[in-house]
């Protein structure tokens, strides 16, 4: 399967989009796998790894494709006196409202907060919802959509909305609203080549909840005798698929 990133405005190659796995955050790499840099046991049957070797975290964080920003922005702290707003969402808790600039290529747009004044990600963000211009028009298989999330394990300055699109018929770029984690006292510059979203494409289905019956409970309670055989690495070794995103 392909997912195709289109250039639509002429990015630097440095900061294209790329497989998640060559984004990975500093804090993971340079966590030791093993408490104390040495493959051990804790004398209770369970081994002293750290959350580096958790293949569901590793796993998440290798998912899909990240989309960094292409420019720098700076944000400035507006006073509070300069705002003009008459609109309904009360803003006098709020010390001041964030500004943003660019050097070129207009990054970034506003959304209205009149459109989701009670998302719980709003914050502090009482005027706008700031959006991140994204350049790509992406494009999967027939049958094919694109889970948009804020990037896994990893600290930011910022938070997105996620959203699902369905990429295989919508090909135009889409554009990925955020709110700024410290709205009120963040100043400073997001720069060039930092992670805006993860792209995860999956196979659209049709989908029943049902509840277990005694195989499937049997077939669970396997699987975790199972996991209890091995000291290391057992559900790596016996569970675990490899997933590739080039």
């Amino acid at each position: 399967m392909k997912i195709t990133f289109t250039d639509t405005i002429g990015v630097l190659e440095e900061f294209e989009p790329k497989p998640a796995d060559k984004f990975i955050p500093s804090w993971y790499k340079d966590m030791d796998s093993y408490l104390g840099a040495t493959k051990d046991t804790r004398g209770d049957g369970k081994t002293n790894g750290t959350i580096k070797r958790c293949m569901p975290v590793f796993d998440s964080i290798t998912a899909g494709y990240i989309i960094p920003t292409y420019v720098d922005v700076f944000v400035r702290q507006g006073e509070k006196n300069n705002i003009v707003y008459d609109g309904p969402i009360d803003i006098s808790g709020i010390k001041s409202q964030p500004e943003y600039e660019a050097p070129s290529l207009a990054p970034l747009g506003l959304h209205p907060i009149e459109q989701a004044p009670t998302h719980p990600y709003r914050g502090s963000h009482v005027l706008s919802y700031p959006k991140w211009i994204n350049p790509w028009a992406i494009k999967t298989p027939p049958g094919y959509s694109t889970l948009f999330i804020q990037p896994m394990h990893r600290e930011s300055l910022f938070t997105i909305l996620p959203g699902i699109v369905d990429t295989d018929r919508y090909t135009a770029p889409i554009n990925f609203p955020f709110v700024l984690n410290k709205a009120d006292s963040f100043q400073g510059v997001i720069p060039a080549g930092t992670p805006i979203v993860q792209a995860i494409p999956f196979k659209r289905d049709s989908w029943e909840m049902e509840f277990g019956k005694i195989e499937d409970f049997n077939q669970s309670a396997n699987d975790l005798k199972k996991i209890f055989t091995k000291v290391f690495d057992a559900y790596k070794t016996d569970f675990r698929q490899t997933k590739e995103y080039k």
